[in-house]
C-alpha cells in the first residue's frame, strides 16, 4: 500500500484509489496480539465486574486502571523512553475500538490515556515527561483534563479560573472551580486550564491533586457511565510552580481545542466497540427469545433492525480507519520536515479537523440508533438493569455531549471545511461556479453495463457535485452562513454521509480485490449508498428552499434531484441477507 492520502476536508474535491485507503482487514499480526492482549483484559477484570464498577467505587475504578497499566495499555501511545509501546495511530484506534465495550471503564481509561496524559506528551517539556508521563503511562499516576467551569462550557475560553504569579515569582497561585471532570475522585494529575491575570486566553498548567488547596467534590449521581468518577473541583490559593505550566503562556486554547480533536476522533473509535458490543447481545437475546411459537430473529421487523444496525457499525468503522491511517501518514510527514515528535502527533491529529468532527457526531449517533434498537429487540428485559443492553443504553447518550456537543461538531465540520478550501487546500467552489453555470446541462452520468463498484463511484462524485453545488449558492446567498445555523447542520449532514458512505464503498472494492466477491458486504453498500442519496437530497432541498429565490431554487433542486438519482434496491432482500449472516453467527462478525 503506497503512502498516499487526502487532506482534511480534501475527500469533498478528490478521489482516493482503494488500493490506497486503509481497511480494518488489514491490521498486521503485532497489531492483533495488542489487540487480544486488550480483549483479554476486558473479559477478565472489566465485564464480570460491571456491576461492581457501576457502585461507582472510586478505588475500584482505579485499581482496574492500574492493572491496564502494568500490562502496558496505558501506554499504548507514549514513546519507550517515558515507558510506552509507540505505537502508531491507527494501533492506538484499535485499542480505543476495544476498550470503548467496556461500559463505563471505556470513559476513565480513554480520559486517562487521552485528556488526562497527552498534553503533558505532545505540548510539555523533557522535565514534564520525565517527571509526569512516565507514572501516567504505568498507571502510578491517573491523570484527569479540567477545562469545563460552571459558566463555561462549549464557550470553553470564557472559563473565570485564574492563575496570578507569586511576589517571588516561583508559583502561580491558582483559584477557581472546574465541574465535569472525569476521574476527578481518584485522579493524581490534573491539567488544569486558567487565565493569568487578565489574559484573554488560556493557559494550561500541571497540578497535583493533593496539593493544598485543591478540594475534590463528591461524585455526580448521573444518568448513565456511572461507574466513572466524575466531579467538580475547586482551587483556592493552589501553589502552582511556574514549571509546571504546559506550553507557553497563552497556548492553553491552543491544547484544549488539538486535545480535543484527538479526543473526538477515539470517542468514535469506543462507539464501534460498544456497538458490536450491543449487536451480539441483541442477535444472541433474538435467537433465544421465543414468541408465538418462535425465535424473535425469525420475524421481519427484528431482522431490518438488526441488518441496520450491522449496516451502521460497518460503515462508521470502515471510515474510522481510513482516517486513522491518514494521521499516521500525516505526523510522519511533519516529524520528516524536523517537527518535534510529541508535536507533530498532536499536529497530524489536528489536522483532521473536519474528519474528526464528523466521526465524533455520527459514530455517537450511530451507537444511540444501535442500543435503542437493541433495547427494543429486548422488549420487556431491555428495560430491567439485569440486562447489559439497559446499561449500554444509558452510557451512549453522554457521547453526544463529550468531546464538544453534536450541535458544535456540526458546525465545526462545515466551518473547517470551508476554511481549508478558502485556504487554497484544495478547490470546492471552482468546480461549483461551473456546475453553476451550467446547471441546466447536469446529467447523472450513468453509464450502460457498469460494474457494481463503478456505480458507486459515479455515485459518490455526484454526491460531492451536489454538495458543492449547496454550500457553493449557500455562501453566494447567505453574508454570514454559520450564523444561519439550521442550513449549516443541513450541510453538515450532507458531508458527513458522503464521507462514511465513501469509505464503505472503498473499503469494500479493496477487500473484494484482496479476498474475492462478498455479496453480504455489497448488500451493506447498497443499502447505505441508496439511503445517503436520500439524506444528502433531503439535506440539500432544506438547505437550498431556506435560502434561494422560487426561480434559482427551482433549478438547484432539479440539479440535486439528478445528482442524487440512485438505482432502486431491493432493501428488504438486501437486509435480510445482512441480518440472516448476524444470526447465523450469533454474534457481531463483519
Amino acid at each position: 500500500m503506497e503512502n498516499v492520502n487526502l487532506k482534511s476536508g480534501e475527500f469533498l474535491a478528490k478521489d482516493i484509489e482503494p488500493k490506497n485507503v486503509f481497511i480494518p482487514e488489514e491490521f498486521n499480526e503485532e497489531q492483533r496480539m495488542i489487540a487480544q492482549s486488550c480483549r483479554d483484559f476486558m473479559e477478565a477484570e472489566v465485564l464480570p465486574n460491571l456491576d461492581e464498577i457501576d457502585k461507582g467505587n472510586r478505588e475500584y475504578m482505579k485499581n482496574i486502571l492500574k492493572k491496564s497499566g502494568e500490562l502496558g495499555l496505558l501506554g499504548i501511545s507514549i514513546p519507550d523512553k517515558y515507558n510506552g509501546f509507540g505505537q502508531s495511530f491507527l494501533t492506538q484506534m484499535l485499542l480505543a475500538e476495544i476498550v470503548g465495550g467496556g461500559y463505563s471503564f471505556s470513559v476513565a481509561f480513554m480520559c486517562h490515556c487521552g485528556i488526562g496524559m497527552m498534553p503533558i506528551m505532545y505540548y510539555g517539556n523533557e522535565e514534564q515527561r520525565e517527571k509526569y508521563v512516565k507514572k501516567l503511562a504505568t498507571g502510578e499516576f491517573i491523570g484527569a483534563y479540567c477545562l469545563t467551569e460552571p459558566g463555561a462550557g462549549s464557550d470553553a475560553n470564557s472559563g473565570k479560573t485564574n492563575a496570578k504569579l507569586s511576589e517571588d515569582g516561583k508559583h502561580y497561585i491558582l483559584n477557581g472551580q472546574k465541574m465535569w471532570i472525569t476521574n476527578g475522585g481518584f485522579a493524581d494529575t490534573q491539567i488544569v486550564f486558567a487565565k493569568i491575570d487578565n489574559d484573554r486566553i488560556l493557559s494550561a498548567f500541571i497540578v497535583e491533586s493533593d496539593w493544598q488547596g485543591v478540594e475534590i467534590g463528591p461524585d455526580e449521581q448521573k444518568l448513565g457511565i456511572k461507574g466513572s468518577s466524575t466531579t467538580q473541583i475547586y482551587y483556592n490559593d493552589v501553589k502552582v510552580p511556574v514549571e509546571n505550566m504546559i506550553g507557553k503562556r497563552g497556548e492553553g486554547f491552543r491544547i484544549a481545542l488539538s486535545i480535543l480533536h484527538m479526543g473526538r476522533m477515539k470517542l468514535g473509535a469506543n462507539t464501534i466497540g460498544a456497538a458490536k458490543q450491543s449487536i451480539s447481545d441483541s442477535v444472541r437475546y433474538a435467537n433465544e427469545r421465543k414468541q408465538f411459537g418462535s425465535f424473535l430473529s425469525n420475524f421481519g421487523a427484528i431482522k431490518h433492525k438488526l441488518a441496520e444496525m450491522v449496516i451502521k457499525c460497518f460503515v462508521h468503522e470502515s471510515a474510522i480507519y481510513r482516517v486513522s491511517r491518514d494521521v499516521d501518514i500525516m505526523v510522519d510527514k511533519f516529524k520528516n520536515e524536523g517537527i518535534e515528535d510529541g508535536r507533530a502527533s498532536i499536529d497530524g491529529i489536528s489536522h483532521y479537523a473536519v474528519e474528526d468532527a464528523i466521526l465524533k457526531v455520527w459514530g455517537s449517533e450511530m451507537l444511540d440508533y444501535v442500543v435503542d434498537e437493541g433495547l427494543q429487540i429486548h422488549g420487556g428485559m431491555g428495560y430491567s438493569a439485569e440486562m447489559n443492553i439497559e446499561r449500554g443504553y444509558r452510557d451512549s447518550r453522554i457521547n453526544r455531549i463529550f468531546e464538544g456537543t453534536n450541535e458544535i461538531n456540526r458546525l465545526l465540520v462545515v466551518e473547517a471545511a470551508i476554511k481549508q478550501a478558502k485556504k487554497g487546500e484544495y478547490d470546492i467552489f471552482g468546480p461549483a461556479e461551473e456546475l453553476n453555470k451550467n446547471i441546466d446541462s447536469i446529467k447523472d452520468g450513468e453509464v450502460e453495463g457498469e460494474s457494481f463498484f463503478e456505480q458507486k463511484r459515479r455515485y459518490m462524485k455526484n454526491f460531492k457535485k451536489a454538495i458543492m453545488l449547496t454550500v457553493y449558492n449557500a455562501t453566494q446567498n447567505i453574508k454570514r452562513l454559520m450564523s444561519e445555523q439550521e442550513v449549516v447542520n443541513n450541510l453538515s449532514n450532507m458531508i458527513m454521509e458522503l464521507y462514511i458512505a465513501e469509505s464503505a464503498a472503498l473499503r469494500v472494492e479493496k477487500l473484494e480485490s484482496i479476498k474475492g466477491e462478498n455479496p453480504v458486504y455489497r448488500d451493506i453498500i447498497d443499502v447505505f449508498s441508496y439511503d445517503t442519496a436520500y439524506l444528502i437530497r433531503k439535506n440539500a432541498i432544506d438547505a437550498i428552499c431556506s435560502f434561494a429565490d422560487e426561480n434559482e431554487a427551482e433549478k438547484l433542486v432539479k440539479a440535486i434531484n439528478t445528482l442524487t438519482n440512485v438505482k432502486g434496491v431491493n432493501v428488504l432482500a438486501a437486509r435480510r441477507r445482512i441480518a440472516d449472516k448476524l444470526i447465523d453467527d450469533n454474534e457481531y462478525k463483519f
